[in-house]
């Protein structure tokens, strides 16, 4: 009889970075809340991008003779006090509205990443002047803060980005400086550091790729902040600048007709709580997804 060659299992090594982003993805799946949040989140995205093209009203035009109109199968979300069509003022007005919570985050992580890591890192004097100035930061709640750094540059969408992102450096500063004391303190740094490897090798190869975790999680949740922030600004009437189809701007022009038109301030509200809850409960899931105390 002949033998038969019995060919040994080779077992494929899985990418170590591919099965913790696949457990990730599965913790943040079965958080239904966080699920809902990420869907809203891109369908906003998504909206903002594409929306304006199916629009058939242009978001500036004045209609005198069909102001304050209700909700009709020819102005779905009603018209304001200037005859424009209100649903096409908010897909037009979305994309603002993301705008100014992407970037004035963007502006604070960057900062606030860059002083949070050199804080932890160095230690020292360093540390204690720059954690000294964030507390001053603290000490102000975030829309005040917002607030004066607005009226001293002056209103404008930009000068708003700029306040929000000014007062976002801080959490990130905390956040990620708390992160690198703790990696700082691993032994696989001291062993870095003993082959040779300068600050800035250390810095960016191995300290900031293991705080990323709270530093997307504090990004996601500070979209939140920031777009409620920038729509409170707006509404102060130091933010964007009229006719700008701004929700925060639609929501102050809309509180003189609550009485005879409450969709002129019903529908800019609701779109920006419905942003704002979805980041914040998107964001929560994140937290929990990337938690490593959450691993089985």
């Amino acid at each position: 009889m002949a033998q038969q060659t019995v060919q040994p299992t080779v077992r494929k090594q899985s990418n170590p970075k591919v099965e913790y982003y696949k457990t990730i993805w599965k913790r943040l799946r079965k958080n239904k809340a966080a699920v809902v949040g990420g869907i809203l989140i891109l369908f906003f995205i998504v909206t903002s991008i594409i929306g304006p093209l199916f629009t058939s009203y242009d978001p500036n035009e004045v209609d005198i003779l069909n102001k304050v109109q209700g909700p009709s199968a020819e102005h779905w979300f009603g018209t304001d006090n200037f005859g424009r069509d209100i649903f096409t003022r908010i897909i037009h007005g979305m994309s603002l509205t993301l705008f100014v919570g992407f970037f004035s985050v963007v502006i604070g992580g960057v900062i606030g990443v860059f002083f949070g890591v050199i804080s932890g890192y160095y230690g020292g004097v360093l540390d204690t002047i720059i954690m000294r100035v964030m507390d001053i930061l603290l000490a102000f709640p975030g829309i005040i803060l917002a607030l004066a750094i607005v009226s001293v540059l002056g209103g404008s969408l930009t000068n708003v980005i700029i306040a929000v992102g000014i007062f976002s450096i801080p959490a990130f500063a905390r956040i990620v400086r708390g992160s690198t004391l703790t990696v700082r303190k691993l032994e696989y740094i001291d062993a870095v550091r003993a082959l040779g490897a300068s600050d800035a090798r250390i810095i960016f190869k191995h300290i900031l790729p293991n705080v990323m975790s709270p530093i997307i999680v504090q990004a996601t949740l500070r979209i939140a902040t920031a777009v409620l922030t920038a729509s409170g600004l707006s509404f102060l009437g130091l933010g964007a600048k009229p006719p700008t189809p701004e929700w925060g701007a639609m929501l102050s022009d809309g509180r003189s007709y609550m009485a005879e038109a409450p969709h002129m301030v019903l529908v800019p509200g609701i779109m920006i709580v419905l942003v704002v809850l979805a980041f914040n409960i998107f964001g929560d899931g994140l937290r929990d997804a990337l938690d490593p105390k959450m691993k089985k």
